[in-house]
């Protein structure tokens, strides 16, 4: 059986990711990097998007050439933190559709609580990948899955910048059909369900705040 989870490790991924792990590094280097590093995954996600061929009539003579097939790409953003790697997907795909998933952690449960749900049409017949920068106990990314099933999709990908290994455990374990793809697997999850060593709360590390 094929691994779900697929780890991109690329050298300009690795090197990205140690500048956004570094505290010291400002709020608005993080963002440029998150912006960066998305484009850098995307390739891999996107890597076996379905292809078609139309006849164009380049400079020097006809020929059929390959053009995405189907649907245009659905991208979904887990607010707040996933609009991070949202925007540079949308630079590299900007006809994709776009939807947004509102959910918090609660602090005591760690359970994700839903707020705000907006996806496009037609989302059974897209390719849906899903984007949070981090998969810690994957409750958040696990709820946003059910919605998106729920919706009608059924090609989903998620995207994510660091992963926990019980994240990944619990994700796989609910959602098999579901691939993981992340730039590193860190050490564990801490007693606030933070990743160790990760980089600490992407969503305040974007934005500045606590």
């Amino acid at each position: 059986m094929t691994s779900p989870v697929t780890v991109i490790d690329h050298p300009l991924v690795l090197h990205k990711l140690s500048l956004m792990r570094d505290k010291t590094t400002p709020s608005a280097v993080f963002r440029k990097l998150l912006n960066e590093i998305s484009l850098l995954l995307a390739y891999e996600v996107l890597r076996d998007l379905p292809l078609t061929t139309r006849t164009i009539e380049t400079p020097i003579e006809s020929m059929d050439a390959p053009f995405l097939a189907g649907k245009k790409l659905c991208l979904v953003s887990i607010l707040r933190a996933g609009n991070g790697l949202l925007s540079g997907m949308m630079d590299l795909v900007p006809s994709a559709r776009v939807g947004h998933i509102g959910l918090y952690r609660d602090a005591k449960t760690l359970k994700a609580v839903e707020y705000y749900l907006k996806l496009p049409d037609e989302i059974e017949s897209r390719p849906v990948i899903l984007v949070d920068p981090m998969l810690a106990t994957g409750n958040s990314v696990s709820a946003a899955i059910d919605r998106l099933k729920e919706a009608g999709a059924k090609d989903i990908r998620f995207m994510c910048l660091l992963s926990a290994p019980e994240g990944v455990e619990a994700l796989t374990a609910k959602h098999p059909d579901v691939p993981i793809f992340t730039a590193a697997i860190d050490s564990h999850l801490n007693d606030h369900g933070y990743i160790v060593p990760g980089l600490g709360d992407a969503g305040d590390r974007m934005f500045g705040t606590k």
